[in-house]
């Protein structure tokens, strides 16, 4: 008497999955500590450090700036926020070429009381 096997009574293949999971894990692994390696050490970080209502008119930003490369300069653009969260007041400050870690204290003038400041974004300058 022979062994009673599944495979036989419903024609089960065998798999082929196996070669192209391996070859998506490597591919994807690769692509996924690429990308962990590489956006976790930006061109440009910045640190929001303070903000100070002046008047109803101004508001005062301070915040520092890290950068790989100190000899490009930086141009931030700084925003302030009323109450709703609307943007009522927003400015370009140009960081020169320098020292890699910079700390900065900026005024941004607004149409309206602004309640809230931030970095919206920065970017390298061109030369």
């Amino acid at each position: 008497m022979t062994e009673f096997s599944l495979a036989d009574r419903y024609g089960q293949r065998p798999s082929r999955w196996r070669g192209p999971a391996l070859v998506f894990f490597i591919v994807g692994g690769s692509w996924l500590v690429w990308a962990g390696l590489h956006h976790s050490r930006p061109e440009i970080s910045t640190t929001l450090i303070s903000f100070q209502s002046r008047n109803d008119r101004t508001i005062e930003i301070r915040y520092s700036v890290d950068r790989k490369n100190p000899d490009v300069g930086i141009t931030c653009t700084l925003i302030a926020l009323d109450f709703d969260k609307n943007v009522v007041g927003e400015i370009e400050d140009l960081i020169a070429p320098g020292a890699g870690h910079s700390e900065r204290t900026s005024v941004i003038p607004t149409r309206s009381q602004a309640v809230n400041a931030g970095i919206s974004r920065c970017r390298l300058t061109s030369p």
